[in-house]
């Protein structure tokens, strides 16, 4: 299965996050998995790269020209395949077109805008693939409040809920990205709750 991880690229990050997502990556890699990811080198995305590259898993990067133009941040060198598209749309696209799952590990803005688009094309029936959140240390926690204090208020359904995972267990998210049997459901189901 080709897994798509999105992660923060801040190298400032505390070790415990990185070892996790490490940690993460090699498992999924003996697993036969591969990773679909940003391309980036630093934080969590390069955490995820080389967790992969222990595992001995194909590793896939997506990463703007102008990342590498404008010296963004520092780039995967050890990619089996890196594609640099022009704009950030295209980098998501591609990276959303070649993965069969996603996680998502703590990050920053550019974290959060990969899960809501994710999320939001997953409740209109764009893609029927699983998305987990990978709530270490409880980065996540007040995402998960924001939600469910969404759904209280009617902004949200509450059946959103079951469109991904929450947890901070890792055997968790890989009995759910590895299970066979999820549920399709149509908009109107989702719609109407």
């Amino acid at each position: 299965m080709r897994i798509c991880v999105y992660g923060a690229a801040s190298p400032t990050i505390d070790k415990a996050f990185i070892t996790k997502v490490e940690d993460m990556g090699e498992i999924l890699a003996k697993r036969g998995h591969s990773l679909v990811f940003g391309g980036g080198g630093n934080g969590l995305m390069g955490a995820a790269a080389r967790g992969f590259k222990r595992g001995n898993a194909h590793i896939f990067g997506v990463i703007p020209t102008f990342f590498r133009d404008e010296t963004v941040e520092e780039i995967c060198d050890f990619c089996n395949e890196l594609i640099m598209p022009e704009t950030m749309r295209e980098r998501k696209q591609i990276m959303e077109d070649n993965a069969d799952a996603f996680i998502v590990v703590p990050g920053g803005i550019g974290t959060y805008e990969e899960f809501f688009e994710i999320l939001t094309l997953k409740q209109l029936c764009r893609h029927n693939k699983p998305i987990a959140i990978y709530n270490i240390n409880g980065y996540y926690d007040s995402l998960h409040e924001v939600m469910k204090q969404a759904i209280g208020k009617n902004f949200i359904k509450e059946n959103c809920l079951e469109l991904y995972r929450i947890t901070d267990n890792l055997c968790d998210i890989i009995a759910y990205i590895e299970d066979e049997n999820r549920k399709i459901r149509t908009v109107k189901e989702l719609k109407d709750g």
